[in-house]
């Protein structure tokens, strides 16, 4: 590949990696996760960290091996072969991204209700699909100007949150972070795929190896610096809210927990400043993923994982836009954050363990270590377990939707396949 297609190198990488992670996630799943392991929730989101690390290795390995733009998904193909087995993981994967994505407009809608004082679910919901037609619309018309300052929104978002640390953490309560007050240990492991999740954009970093100089050498470094930026970042930002706010009212705010610990630094205005920070933060995200979901859905249908339907051209985009939309406004309507939270975490752990688990049959050709790649099975093994526990005892009908999703993509693969005799490729 020529040199000049070269366009990440460590410091973009990184950048990249740290603008996915830090956005809408923070600003809902500090709450989410928070309601389940209290003001020791910092020490889930040290172990989801951990996770993402040893994850964010085997990735690396593998992006260096399979430069691709098609990250995960290419992933699958190469370890499993291109059958029905990664074909299905594939669109579970489509399936995943979209709950992904869901959640980030749901966190929109909430906190603008919130602003606007409408705390009711219809306008959250309401909001929240106006947001999506509304970047639906944007990106059939091919407009790339939000794409285009995308690095400005990650600066204006950082800079606010550590503004936000900073002040706020002249605030805080010692006894709010007493460990006599801390709901039971096992909460703390329950809630590390909800944490986990807060990291997930790291994955996007292996989507740049294609147009990386020297991505043997540069992407692990850009994993390791990116990953644990943001652990330190999320564990300050938890000490903050939980040494402002009760456990109760932290449970009562929990869609908007960020927004409710600036009151008592800086009143209304900090409430109001953190939700525009979020709104910020999560139509950036909206953007850019309904963008990323339409070219993926375009490759995806080109290459035989979904219909051809996602590969018509509609305006400026493709018709995978309009099918991606109308999925995630049923979303939207049909599950709360906490279910979209719980449905979404357990199934990119499923899918991020399968990746690590093929990894496994290429390890030679990779030259990644054996036992880091059998740790991040192993401990991404553990979480799903835990939050299925979880799940099962206080959202227990979340399980069935989650089975459900993997039954759906295994029967959409077979029939396309039975259809139209359409098989998944390789790229690289």
């Amino acid at each position: 590949m020529k040199q000049h297609n070269k366009a990440f190198g460590l410091w973009s990488a990184v950048f990249l990696g740290i603008g996915s992670m830090v956005g809408a996630g923070i600003f809902v799943l500090l709450g989410e996760a928070g309601a389940i392991a209290g003001n020791l929730v910092w020490i889930s989101f040290v172990m989801g960290g951990v996770i993402a690390l040893l994850s964010g290795y085997s990735l690396a390995k593998l992006s260096s091996m399979y430069p691709s733009r098609g990250g995960i998904v290419e992933y699958l193909v190469q370890c499993y072969g291109e059958g029905v087995f990664s074909g299905s993981i594939a669109v579970l994967f489509y399936l995943s991204a979209m709950v992904a994505i869901a959640m980030v407009a749901k966190t929109f809608g909430t906190y603008l209700a919130a602003m606007t004082g409408m705390q009711t679910a219809l306008y959250a919901n309401g909001y929240a699909v106006g947001v999506l037609l509304l970047f639906a619309l944007i990106n059939l018309a091919g407009s790339s100007l939000i794409a285009r300052s995308e690095n400005i929104i990650v600066v204006i978002k950082l800079t606010i949150i550590i503004i936000f640390i900073v002040v706020v953490s002249c605030y805080i309560r010692p006894e709010l972070l007493s460990i006599g007050d801390a709901p039971p240990v096992i909460n703390i492991f329950s809630s590390i795929a909800l944490t986990f999740f807060a990291y997930e954009g790291f994955r996007v970093i292996t989507n740049t190896a294609e147009d990386m100089s020297n991505p043997q050498n540069t992407m692990l470094k850009a994993m390791v610096i990116a990953i644990g930026f943001v652990m330190l970042l999320y564990v300050a930002v938890t000490f903050a809210v939980f040494g402002n706010l009760t456990l109760p009212q932290i449970i009562a705010a929990q869609d908007y927990a960020l927004a409710e610990a600036a009151k008592p630094a800086f009143g209304h205005t900090g409430f109001t400043i953190m939700a525009i920070a979020a709104l910020i933060s999560t139509a950036s995200s909206i953007n850019a993923n309904l963008y990323a979901v339409t070219n993926v859905t375009y490759t995806m249908a080109k290459n035989g994982e979904l219909p051809k339907v996602y590969e018509r051209n509609v305006w400026h985009s493709s018709e995978g836009l309009i099918v991606s939309t109308i999925i995630l406004i049923a979303f939207v309507l049909f599950f709360n954050l906490t279910e979209i939270a719980a449905i979404g975490s357990i199934s990119i752990l499923f899918i991020h363990a399968l990746v690590h688990i093929g990894h496994l049959l290429k390890i030679k050709q990779s030259g990644a270590s054996k036992t880091l790649v059998v740790l991040a099975i192993v401990t991404i093994g553990i979480a799903i377990i835990l939050a299925l526990n979880y799940t099962a005892q206080h959202i227990p009908h979340v399980g069935y939707f989650i089975a459900g999703g993997f039954v759906v993509a295994f029967l959409l693969e077979i029939t396309l396949r039975l259809i139209t005799k359409r098989v998944v490729l390789k790229q690289t």
